[in-house]
Formats: C-alpha cells, sequence, structure tokens
C-alpha cells in the first residue's frame, strides 16, 4: 500500500528553484529546498545528489563510513560510531544508498531506526536494486512482479525492503539496475585496453544514467505526498547485451574493440562476483515512472547516456569514428 502523507509541509507546491549544475537543470522542489537532506551513503550517488542539492542553496548532510571532507558525519555499523543524535533531530528528507548486510539491514536502520519518528521527515528514500526479481529469462519486469525465493545479495535486499516497509515512514524504494554515468562506464576501460567483449546469446541488462536516478527522486519529491508511489523502478528504455554497449562506446571514441569472446568460454576465468552479474536476465520496465509519473528520462537509452559521458569527462573527440555497430 503507498503511503499518504498530507502534513501540511508545502509538498503540493508546484513552484521549484533551478539551477544548472554538472550539464543539466536542476529543479529543486520547495519543501527541499527548505528542508535538511541527510543522504546515509556519499559514494557515487549519494555524494552526486549531495553536489546537485547544495548548488541549488539546499541544506544536505552527508554521512560516510570514513569521512571526505570537513562537512561529512562519520557512521559506520561495524564499529558503532554515528553522528550526535542533536545533528539529525532536523532531517526532513532522509535518502539511504548505503548496501544492507547479509542480515537485511542497512547503517541506517542500524543505528538510528529508534530516532526516526522523531524526526520531521517528509520523505524518505531507500535506493534498492532490480537484483530482487530474479532471472525472467529476458522477459519484462515491473512493480508488480512477484518477486522470487531469492539467494545472496538480492535476498538481503528483500529483507531490507520489508523492514522499511513495516516502519510507519513516507517510504519510496526506488529499485535500480546497473548505473553508470561520468567515471563509470566502458568508455575508460576502452582507453586503456582493458575493456572485455563478452557475449552471451540471448542476454540483455538494463541500466540506468546516475543523473536519471537524482532526476527521478526530484521528480518524485515535487510531486503530492499521497502521488509518490512506495515502489519504483528507475532504468533507461533500452535493456541491451553489454556487447552492444561496448561496440557503441568504442564507436564514440573511435577505437577497435578488444577481441570477442563466448561468455561460456570465459566463465571458468570468472570470480564468483563476475559470474553472478550475467546469472540473471531480465529487462526493467519504468514506466511507472515515465507513464505514470510523467517523467521524462534525461537518457532514454545507453546512447544519449554514454554521448554525455564523453562530454562530461572531457575526452578529446575521435578523429575518425569506427563504423556503428547495428542495432540488436
Amino acid at each position: 500500500m503507498e503511503h499518504e502523507r498530507t502534513d501540511g509541509h508545502g509538498d503540493n507546491d508546484d513552484s521549484s528553484t533551478s539551477v544548472l549544475t554538472d550539464g543539466a537543470a536542476v529543479n529543486l522542489p520547495p519543501a527541499l529546498a527548505a528542508g535538511r537532506l541527510l543522504i546515509v551513503g556519499g559514494g557515487y550517488c549519494g555524494s552526486r545528489l549531495a553536489r546537485r542539492v547544495r548548488a541549488g542553496g539546499g541544506q544536505v548532510r552527508v554521512t560516510r563510513r570514513q569521512p571526505d571532507g570537513a562537512d561529512d558525519l562519520v557512521l559506520d555499523d561495524a564499529t558503532g560510531v554515528r553522528p550526535d543524535p542533536d545533528r539529525l533531530a532536523d532531517t526532513t528528507h532522509l535518502l539511504v544508498t548505503a548496501a544492507p548486510a547479509a542480515d537485511g539491514l542497512d547503517p541506517a536502520l542500524r543505528l538510528l531506526a529508534g530516532e526516526l519518528a522523531g524526526w520531521p521527515l517528509r520523505w524518505v528514500g531507500v535506493l534498492s536494486s532490480t537484483g530482487v526479481y530474479g532471472d525472467s529469462g529476458g522477459a519484462w519486469v515491473d512493480e508488480e512482479t512477484p518477486l522470487p525465493a531469492a539467494s545472496g545479495r538480492s535476498a538481503s535486499r528483500i529483507r531490507c525492503e520489508e523492514t522499511w516497509r513495516s516502519l510507519d515512514l513516507p517510504l519510496q524504494i526506488l529499485r535500480l539496475p546497473g548505473i553508470y554515468g561520468p567515471g563509470r562506464n566502458p568508455l575508460a576501460g576502452l582507453r586503456r585496453g582493458e575493456a572485455r567483449l563478452l557475449h552471451k546469446p540471448g542476454q540483455v541488462f538494463s541500466r540506468v544514467h546516475v543523473d536519471d536516478i537524482i532526476g527521478a527522486i526530484l521528480h518524485c519529491l515535487a510531486l503530492p505526498a499521497d502521488q509518490r508511489p512506495t515502489l519504483l523502478n528507475v532504468a533507461d528504455q533500452r535493456p541491451a547485451p553489454s556487447s552492444e554497449v561496448l561496440g557503441f562506446a568504442a564507436h564514440l571514441l573511435g577505437v577497435p574493440l578488444p577481441p570477442f569472446r563466448w561468455y561460456a568460454e570465459a566463465e571458468a576465468t570468472m570470480g564468483p562476483m563476475a559470474r553472478s552479474f550475467w546469472q540473471d536476465n531480465r529487462r526493467v520496465s519504468s514506466r511507472r515512472l515515465t507513464d505514470g509519473l510523467g517523467y521524462g528520462l534525461q537518457h532514454p537509452t545507453y546512447r544519449e547516456g554514454l554521448r554525455s559521458c564523453l562530454r562530461e569527462e572531457g575526452l578529446p573527440a575521435p578523429a575518425q569514428a569506427a563504423p556503428r555497430p547495428a542495432d540488436h
């Protein structure tokens, strides 16, 4: 059931504060611009969101296990170190990006659960994984797809989601596929000569650009509270084989592809983590986000996304591009 919250804090105001940063216009909903955002986990997504909100005049606190700057707060469930409660008591928006432990608890729940009910929270966002859907054999999955029995990391994610949903909070769980963006994409690997061209027949992967995660969060926060669905997939519209994506990245750079290998030939040389990446085959639908909530993806496919990465990373354009790979 979707959580309703009508607390009169301005969530229904459709005006916004616009700011240009990281090459994209960002709208800060008034409630966020006037509130205080706490991001648990200052990694790839968390730190990029924090930069954007700060550039828009918003107030942000970020927790890390090890501080990376003077403004960072330390929250480490392994040692029990956590910020002074008084520094968090006025938090109005909470985003948890940290992955849960094997028991399904994440750092926010383990160390902060007893305080959340006392905070003036207008929104709680939790970044989860589309891995909870398991293997669909390449078929489309959406938020209504029943979750299969799971093990390992997927089981931890499911337990974490269930725990958050058992609390009386204005909750949104964002399920994400593979995340890419500036500094985390195939372009650098190709330039360093470290990329691997593997192909598994029939295998596709869904993915999302980091800026569409941020865009989806800000879009949801601009909606009335009772229109924010509890579960939301955030993925682009073109699931594709990794070989297709790598081919397009090589085209953009004008560099040759590495030697082709079938996945079956390379599997024996992979570690458990790398093999697990190839186990599930599914197409993730984000129509609830785009058609239902009206969010327009900044990077609807990997093609727009990789072009954006190339521009932001400042890589030199190739003198002559390699032939463009055929669509699959």
